[in-house]
């Protein structure tokens, strides 16, 4: 009787211990499953190809990075020979039976951009002489400025101080550096060259990990806690302690911010949680602005990264994204790179490109690429997911739980809290910009100026940038550092003929410029 009532006692909690055993089970499983599900739940039979695929190139591109590494100069120039030559006979005449002919300035220009090794190169092409600074971030990275204090052939006896001049700071987009900014065939179209002209101390920044702020005191980078970081870092550190060191080496209380792509959303998402550091801005100008694009052109690519953005890190690992296209450009003659870029364009974005040159292609794209962190890729694709200007979404579950009720929600910036002057310059055929969504998440004072038949990379290095664009910009920083205590409903229109008249507070006016 005893051993019975033992068993009948231990068997309930035998098989309580079992049910806990297989209910661990269970949720580790699940688990596992749910960190699948955002992908496994939402993808089509086309996109589980194109996944496929993805994987497959990605794979073919790692070991032929390899077999380049490993390959002498020699070979690797031949390659380079052999694609020349493959552009020439599908382009038309052979090299060697076509009559030599005259370069065009723009085409000497471009070859001379072309082999220009870095920013040094680049403005001693046109006679410029740039100061480089280096910045440390609060969180220990090492981020490169470059500086045009002088005018061309203007001399300087104390480099590294103050000029008295009205200063400017220019910040690159994504996968950029500063050479974006100088790479142009035609110096009158290059804004900082313009600017320094014009009695400007030119600045122009650089982003943690891209090729002139490689560097962290902190982690090599070769580490993946390098490279964990996202549009939030910028915001919270790259962009105001730039900021804070430009003016402390002017001695300026001010200064102006010119961004492009997405050194205009770092800008945003830095003024919008430095309530401060709006006081150190005369005037924001925002070329191509972005904020919360709505996706890619490619269907596939969008539905695919909409559906999990972490997928990215799948297929790119957890560092520096493309790192393979120094490589490509190495062995790659140059038009069939730019070819290969215009695709690319087209299919990612529908860019055209129709405003760019050939030569001024050929010359860019060779500057175009520089590091940036996979998650800083994987940020972006959350706001085009979510339709909203947020902060890093770290949550990786949130899809799985999430309910109508809303009971999670990113942090969004909040853009509307801005006080600096705000000055959108976008190209009407930016399939990056919405204009009417963008001007909701803005303050009312913003002032949004089209760009007639303009795509996004032609704000930089269109052929009538000179015309279009930099004048105005122009008129800008004049009228915001004549008029530092303007208030914030000046309208666009009296921008332009330098008065200053006034409307509601609550109207955001857009004027057209260009052609």
């Amino acid at each position: 009787m005893l051993t019975r009532i033992r068993c009948i006692s231990v068997c309930p909690f035998s098989a309580w211990m079992t049910s806990l055993s297989r209910a661990r089970d269970t949720a580790a499983s699940c688990a596992w499953v749910n960190k699948l599900l955002p992908l496994i739940g939402r993808l089509s039979v086309r996109e589980y190809l194109a996944l496929v695929f993805g994987f497959s190139f990605i794979a073919f591109e790692a070991v032929l990075h390899i077999i380049v590494l490993l390959l002498p100069t020699p070979i690797i120039r031949w390659f380079y020979r052999r694609s020349r030559s493959l552009f020439h006979s599908l382009s038309g005449t052979p090299p060697r039976q076509r009559p030599k002919a005259h370069k065009s300035e723009e085409h000497k220009a471009a070859d001379r951009i072309l082999n220009a090794r870095d920013f040094l190169d680049l403005c001693a092409i046109y006679g410029y002489v740039p100061e480089e600074h280096v910045v440390l971030t609060k969180d220990g990275y090492l981020l490169g400025l470059h500086r045009l204090p002088s005018k061309k052939g203007e001399q300087r006896s104390s480099p590294g101080t103050s000029t008295g001049k009205p200063v400017v700071y220019l910040h690159h987009g994504l996968l950029m550096n500063s050479e974006v900014w100088v790479c142009l065939t035609d110096e009158q179209r290059s804004m900082p060259f313009v600017l320094a002209e014009q009695g400007y101390d030119v600045w122009l920044g650089n982003n943690r990990g891209n090729k002139y702020s490689k560097k962290s005191i902190h982690n090599g980078p070769n580490t993946t806690k390098f490279w964990d970081f996202s549009i939030d870092d910028f915001a919270w550190h790259d962009i105001p302690d730039s900021i804070h060191y430009i003016l402390d080496i002017t001695k300026s209380v001010k200064l102006s911010y010119i961004g492009f792509s997405q050194g205009t959303a770092q800008a945003f998402a830095a003024l919008s949680i430095h309530p401060q550091l709006n006081e150190k801005i005369n005037v924001f100008i925002a070329l191509a602005p972005a904020l919360s694009p709505a996706g890619l052109a490619a269907n596939i690519v969008d539905g695919l990264m909409k559906a999990s953005p972490t997928l990215m890190f799948l297929f790119f690992g957890r560092k520096a994204i493309l790192s393979s296209a120094t490589m490509w450009q190495s062995i790659i003659y140059p038009p069939i790179f730019a070819k290969l870029i215009d695709r690319s364009l087209v299919f990612l974005f529908d860019w055209r490109s129709r405003n760019i040159s050939p030569q001024q292609k050929i010359a860019a794209y060779a500057h175009l690429y520089s590091f940036a962190s996979v998650k800083s890729v994987v940020h972006w694709f959350q706001i085009m997911r979510n339709g909203a200007f947020q902060m890093y979404d770290d949550d990786v579950m949130a899809p799985v739980i999430r309910t109508s009720v809303s009971s999670y929600r990113p942090a969004r910036f909040p853009t509307r809290n801005i006080v600096t002057p705000v000055v959108l310059m976008y190209g009407d055929t930016d399939s990056l910009v919405d204009i009417d969504v963008m001007l909701t998440q803005l303050p009312p004072h913003t002032q949004a100026h089209r760009l007639y038949g303009y795509e996004h990379l032609d704000v930089l290095w269109g052929r009538d940038v000179d015309k279009d664009v930099i004048p105005h910009v122009l008129k800008h920083l004049q009228y915001f550092r004549e008029n530092t205590q303007v208030p914030v409903f000046a309208t666009p229109a009296s921008l332009v003929n330098g008065q200053l008249s006034k409307c509601k507070e609550s109207t955001t006016s857009e004027s057209d410029y260009g052609s």
